[in-house]
């Protein structure tokens, strides 16, 4: 299993430039008229206020020209003003910030199949992930979400940060990319690979105990990295000592940083993978987008995130199901 094996191909690669070329044409066309309404705007408010000032002066005491009473009021409503047709005279560019990710994602990622944009919402997916991969939090915040089909699976992709408590007592649970699936086999049960030093967890393995069960995968490299625990071990035993085991070892060279997690619930499967940075980071609207600078590393990101949840829906499979 490679990354490139879910990488869009010359076609697909090509329709992506050609939705970029004409979202690069909007978004000249929009700060071009942003460079002549703001010097328009405002300086035609500038004209007036300066002719009406001047005809003030024509009846004003010749001690208080250009700054009487009226005067005054003319020079507040002419700021008011100019801070309103500032704004419409901005409103090309602003409209085009506001659709910015909306529109350019679904471009990007346009060799997905039924692709689907959401943001600042909680996920389909989320209330299915078994709460053990995570610990505890009360405060949740979810940022791009993207959902699709790829290569014959469905999956949710999105961006999450669960912290607990408040203040400068505030922590993490998790912060980085959660990718939601339907496994090739259900599992009867839940089953969960954390982060071993991860400290939420380890103060929420107290709390299941008593219906959570610790298991060793035999590797001893991921039994120092990794806690695995279940609520049926006959079934989670032969997977976390084959191929979960496999799995995690593959991760732990692609993503190397911080341990991902993995936990399967039933049919659902969900790989979590910590990282700090804006997986879905796109340049400022006033940059011009280039295809191998801004978009090809990203493509490339979410064709490695294919792969490894292709790979970790295989756990339980056979082997001629998983081929």
């Amino acid at each position: 299993m490679e990354a490139a094996d879910f990488m869009p191909d010359e076609a697909e690669i090509a329709g992506i430039k050609r939705g970029l070329e004409a979202y690069e044409a909007g978004r000249a066309s929009a700060y071009r008229q942003v460079r002549w309404r703001v010097p328009l705007f405002i300086g035609l408010v500038l004209v007036f206020v300066v002719l009406v000032a001047w005809l003030f002066n024509t009846v004003a005491d010749p001690n208080e020209q250009w700054f009487s009473t009226p005067h005054v009021l003319l020079y507040v409503v002419g700021f008011v003003a100019t801070i309103l047709l500032y704004f419409q005279a901005i409103k090309p560019a602003s409209t085009l910030q506001q659709s910015f990710r909306k529109t350019l994602l679904p471009i990007v990622f346009g060799f997905i199949q039924d692709m689907r944009y959401q943001h600042d919402m909680t996920p389909n997916s989320f209330d299915r992930l078994p709460r053990e991969t995570i610990g505890t939090f009360n405060n949740k915040r979810f940022d791009d979400i993207v959902s699709g089909r790829y290569e014959g699976f469905p999956f949710e992709l999105y961006e999450a940060d669960l912290r607990q408590g408040t203040g400068k007592s505030e922590t993490t649970a998790f912060k980085g990319v959660i990718v939601a699936f339907e496994t090739i086999v259900p599992f009867p049960g839940i089953l969960v690979a954390t982060r071993r030093t991860n400290a939420v967890v380890g103060f929420f393995r107290g709390i299941f105990a008593g219906k959570m069960q610790e298991l060793s995968s035999g590797v001893p490299e991921l039994d120092a990295a990794y806690d695995f625990r279940t609520d049926n071990a006959e079934a989670a035993q032969p997977l976390v000592s084959g191929r979960l085991a496999q799995a995690l070892t593959w991760l732990s060279e692609t993503w190397p940083d911080d341990p991902a997690r993995v936990a399967l619930n039933g049919g659902d499967g969900f790989l979590l993978l910590p990282q700090t940075k804006n997986f879905f980071e796109l340049p400022d609207t006033s940059v011009p987008l280039d295809y191998a600078r801004h978009v090809a590393p990203m493509i490339a990101d979410m064709g490695a995130i294919l792969a490894t949840a292709a790979l970790v829906r295989k756990i339980g499979a056979k082997d001629e199901a998983a081929g």
